[in-house]
């Protein structure tokens, strides 16, 4: 077990190169042509800076003079960047009652509201207590109500159910 440790991942660079000829770009980006790897070594040693392999699946291995490091912070740098951009969107979760007050359901639109814009999912819960049980078909207005009102900012992801004393449903912004 005498391996050298593994590299990690990405282009090959300097020694690590296996290729007799290789065609090189020195890094100014001008064609230096094929020549002997020892050359193009040379070569990027006097530049002061790294060979590295940029198309290594060729006939002849492309190879590239540019500082490595750098090359590596300007990768790191792009993948944060992207990262950054990335939106997780969460499931965010409003609890009603069938006989909600208005005032008290705009409060509750106004946060769903809210979610939505930030690009948050929406699941609308409502439950029923005790005789409410009886009066389901409230529950499904209710929801439909929630439906309409936020038919443009919304669509619906999983329609309203029954689910013991809770009905539930999940709502997605457009």
């Amino acid at each position: 077990m005498n391996e050298a440790p593994q590299k990690e991942k990405g282009p090959r660079t300097n020694d690590d190169i296996k290729a007799a000829k290789v065609l090189l770009i020195d890094e100014h980006g001008e064609k230096q042509g094929v020549m002997p790897l020892a050359a193009a070594l040379d070569a990027a040693r006097e530049a002061s800076m790294d060979l590295v392999e940029v198309s290594p699946n060729q006939e002849v291995p492309v190879v590239k003079i540019l500082d490595y490091g750098k090359l590596r912070f300007e990768e790191r740098k792009k993948k944060a960047a992207a990262k950054k951009k990335q939106k997780n969107s969460e499931l965010k979760e409003i609890k009603m009652r069938p006989n909600i007050d208005t005032h008290d359901y705009e409060v509750k639109a106004k946060a769903m509201t809210r979610f939505f814009e930030a690009g948050d999912k929406v699941k609308v819960t409502l439950r029923f207590r005790g005789r409410e049980m009886a009066h389901q078909h409230l529950g499904m207005e209710l929801l439909n109500r929630v439906k309409e009102d936020f038919d443009e900012m919304a669509k619906v992801e999983l329609e309203p159910k029954l689910e013991g004393r809770q009905m539930t449903m999940v709502l997605t912004p457009r």
